[in-house]
């Protein structure tokens, strides 16, 4: 038969191994610290237990208790050698009180027990330790007799948890202060990064740009080719110039070409020269701009826009950089930094034989996406105030904006980015009669935009109902609208449906439709562009 010592022995091993695992399971501090509590209060019926930390103040703070409230626990504050407890933490050996009521050390700074109760209530504490000091304070209270003489084996036992508890308040110590270390170094690092990168006349604090400039400054000092990826307007070209300003190339020659702008024979003329008398007109030999791009850089603009024909001839002289003159034989080579863009997918164009997959693979070496000018809106504010200094600059005048113009610059959508803002601003700047540019001068609130000219097919103005008024049946209008209003609306499950559903009520006219979808007619040509609705003409 098992003695009651054996089976007291079980009991505390098994507990050692539960508190072990609790410890082991997270390192949220409080959570565990609460979990052993309460696991030595099931296993050992002890009536309170607590456990104190030392803090940066140096005072020992009860963190975590059971049998106590949360304001019991919020005064269990002690100063090293103050009380029971604190001579615990100063002397850093255990204490074992028979009966606290009788104990004048006792402060009960806690207020959590009767010292006028009869009942004989046993203290034990123990120092928690850690790396070599002591840390805190293991403590419990119980209820107890006064046949029972020896509390050596409760004050081993709280000892090995203790030990334990120890350990993993040292372990999660050491992780808070590597982790905010880290945290530290990182704002730190965002700080000094903050506007470290920037480029000259680009414009950008956004994360966006900033990943831009910093992807500028890693590509510019190389040879590699870059490709520029972005809608128009988004700055290509500013961000062209300064990668061959930040290289080791930046006193040689920056050569551009807009491939767009020329035909195929003028282009090929353009890029690689021409002998005097090749063709009609060529009345002497020409330098192309290959050639005077001789050790610095070429920039092709709109690369994606180029004649499938041409392609195959630019793909030589990207792999061999040697090409001849139109109407010559005579090899020319040279050392030229190429730098394209483009703001076609030209992914799509490979798979659709549009374009060249050997010439996509040569120039698309380093790719930088220019984001655009809605995805980053945050960089408007200083893109705004350089072009006013600008404008009033070239134009002595002393032009500002009040907080609702800024509120309209703000919420467009800038389908041309930077460059059609910058004309947006200037426009209004220079209408302004006075010295401020308020809302109302801004084409658009008079639904004169000319971007909005651009995307949206203007129509004689209807009745406006609103969308809730179409669902209930009713008319939000005295006035008989011109949207003839079918009985019921069909299943709806995107934004897209519902912008085809109402552009087939109204006739597929788009202010009709933006009217019944309570938006501008610029807001609507935007949803039809962005969802790629075709627009059916009858």
């Amino acid at each position: 038969m098992a003695t009651k010592d054996s089976k007291d022995g079980d009991l505390e091993l098994v507990t050692i191994y539960e508190v072990s695992k609790i410890l082991s399971s997270s390192l949220d501090l409080a959570k565990t610290l609460h979990e052993v509590l309460n696991l030595l209060a099931s296993h050992l019926g002890i009536r309170r237990s607590m456990i104190s930390l030392v803090q940066e103040s140096g005072e020992l703070h009860l963190v975590s208790a059971v049998g106590l409230s949360k304001i019991e626990i919020e005064r269990g504050r002690y100063l090293s050698g103050e009380g029971v407890t604190g001579r615990i933490l100063k002397t850093g050996m255990a204490s074992v009180i028979p009966d606290i009521t009788s104990e004048p050390l006792f402060l009960n700074r806690t207020e959590s027990l009767d010292m006028a109760d009869k009942e004989m209530v046993v203290f034990i504490g123990v120092p928690i330790k850690a790396g070599g000091g002591t840390i805190g304070v293991l403590s419990i209270n119980r209820a107890t007799d006064k046949r029972v003489r020896s509390f050596e084996k409760d004050q081993r036992f709280l000892t090995m948890v203790a030990n334990l508890v120890g350990q993993t308040v040292r372990l999660y110590h050491l992780v808070t202060v590597e982790r905010n270390e880290l945290v530290r170094e990182k704002t730190l690092l965002q700080k000094e990064l903050q506007g470290k990168f920037s480029i000259k006349n680009v414009i950008g604090a956004s994360k966006r740009m900033q990943e831009v400039f910093a992807e500028v400054h890693q590509a510019a000092p190389s040879r590699a080719t870059v490709l520029l990826r972005g809608e128009s307007g988004t700055g290509k070209e500013a961000v062209a110039r300064a990668i061959h300003f930040l290289s080791p190339r930046k006193d040689a020659p920056f050569i551009k070409v807009n491939c767009a702008a020329l035909s195929e024979t003028l282009l090929e003329s353009e890029l690689f020269g021409h002998e005097k008398g090749s063709f009609t007109g060529a009345m002497s030999e020409r330098k192309g701009r290959f050639e005077m791009a001789n050790s610095g850089t070429l920039f092709l603009d709109e690369i994606g826009d180029i004649s499938p024909a041409f392609q195959a001839k630019l793909l030589r002289v990207l792999q061999e950089r040697e090409f001849e003159r139109v109407g010559g034989n005579r090899t020319i080579h040279v050392d030229v930094r190429l730098i394209t863009a483009t703001n076609r997918d030209l992914e799509k164009a490979v798979a659709a034989n549009e374009f060249r997959a050997d010439l996509y693979y040569r120039i698309n070496v380093v790719s930088i996406f220019l984001p655009p000018l809605r995805e980053r809106r945050e960089d408007i504010p200083l893109l705004v105030e350089h072009f006013i200094d600008k404008f009033n600059k070239d134009n002595r005048r002393d032009v500002g904006l009040t907080p609702e113009a800024m509120d309209i610059v703000l919420n467009c959508y800038w389908p041309g980015n930077v460059r059609e803002l910058e004309n947006c601003i200037e426009r209004a700047a220079t209408m302004t009669r006075g010295k401020v540019i308020r809302d109302l001068n801004f084409p658009c609130t008079h639904n004169r935009c000319l971007t909005q000219v651009l995307h949206v097919h203007e129509v004689p103005q209807v009745a406006f109902v609103p969308l809730e008024a179409i669902h209930s049946g009713a008319i939000a209008s005295p006035e008989k609208p011109s949207v003839q209003v079918k009985e019921a609306e069909p299943p709806i499950t995107s934004e897209r449906d519902r912008l085809v559903w109402a552009m087939e009520q109204c006739g597929w006219v788009q202010a009709k439709a933006a009217r019944l979808l309570n938006l501008t007619p610029r807001q609507m040509g935007y949803a039809l562009q962005k969802y790629s609705i075709e627009i059916k003409r009858f």
